[in-house]
């Protein structure tokens, strides 16, 4: 009878690709990013910053991750979900490392339900970090 189970998960080559893959978006729109990649556990996979990129935004891109990784779905959706429960939205506000607005992704592999772990990327506006986020994960083969 066989007991372990494998789960698919980020591979450190993977990981180091999607950051590089960012960067490389982010400095073809002239934007300084810091840019995360996060496994389904949250653990810090691979990370990079851009010279001149705000300094607050490295542990902002790394909870995008985080964020991402653990539940899901989008960082920018979370305030759609939680809607109008007003518990939700003081219960999470208080717990550390939760992020709330755009940049964060969830890293699913292709035709799957489950996701396998989420890039954070934070230094430019909402809408520019998750377009990093997304070069991100087409590098690595990954089309959301």
């Amino acid at each position: 009878m066989q007991v372990a189970i494998t789960n698919p998960g980020v591979s450190a080559e993977a990981a180091a690709v999607a950051v590089h893959a960012a960067v490389r978006y982010a400095e073809r729109h002239g934007w300084k990013i810091n840019v995360a990649v996060a496994d389904r556990s949250g653990n810090l996979m691979a990370f990079l910053r851009m010279p001149g990129a705000f300094v607050h935004s490295i542990e902002i891109a790394i909870d995008k991750a985080y964020t991402a990784a653990s539940f899901g779905f989008r960082t920018k959706d979370w305030m759609s979900i939680v809607g109008a429960d007003e518990g939700m939205k003081l219960g999470f506000s208080a717990q550390p490392r939760l992020i709330v607005f755009g940049g964060g992704l969830p890293i699913r592999l292709d035709g799957e339900a489950e996701w396998v772990g989420g890039i954070g990327v934070s230094g430019a506006s909402e809408e520019q970090d998750e377009e990093c986020a997304l070069a991100g994960l087409v590098a690595i083969g990954i089309n959301k």
